[in-house]
């Protein structure tokens, strides 16, 4: 018999790096080129086996945020771990993606996260460098690149994470 464990885990980044894409990629197997701008927060379920588990993820895709100051960390309570997501096109994102990390890390400690960079079907623009991720690598940072457009990296990167989480 598997045992079943919820564990929530928050979406973070900056405005418009794919969070919501990500997540109805991993949740509905679906990617669609409509923009949608995340007001709030958005909760999803997806059930992972993972071992003799099964872990139901609560994931919580928050609104973007570009001004840092006006990102609800309150919704990150109770939270097992998080993924933070950055583009690869936009280097003013990773930046957001560090900055985003010390608040969590002020605010509950350390958490299990992870660091996404999203749209890898577009590498050919890509301005974030493999110098700039090899040094994140090197501070001990689980790093991953993937594209919700294409799926490439998108299961990956939950799973890992929620392995983690799960010790």
């Amino acid at each position: 018999m598997t045992m079943a464990v919820q564990k929530k885990i928050c979406m973070l980044g900056g405005f418009s790096v794919g969070k919501t894409s990500l997540v109805k990629r991993y949740v509905e197997s679906v990617f669609s080129e409509t923009y949608l701008t995340t007001v709030g927060v958005k909760i999803d379920k997806k059930a992972v086996v993972l071992g003799d588990k099964t872990v139901n993820l609560i994931l919580w895709d928050l609104a973007g945020e570009d001004d840092m100051s006006s990102l609800r960390l309150s919704y990150m309570r109770g939270a097992a771990g998080y993924m933070l997501v950055a583009d690869g096109t936009r280097p003013a994102t990773l930046e957001m993606a560090l900055s985003l990390r010390k608040r969590v890390e002020a605010e509950y400690g350390q958490l299990p996260f992870a660091l996404l960079i999203n749209k890898k079907d577009l590498t050919e623009q890509w301005t974030v460098t493999d110098a700039d991720l090899g040094k994140l690598r090197g501070d001990g940072w689980w790093v991953q690149s993937s594209s919700a457009r294409t799926g490439e990296g998108v299961d990956d990167a939950f799973a890992d994470l929620a392995t983690r989480i799960l010790g």
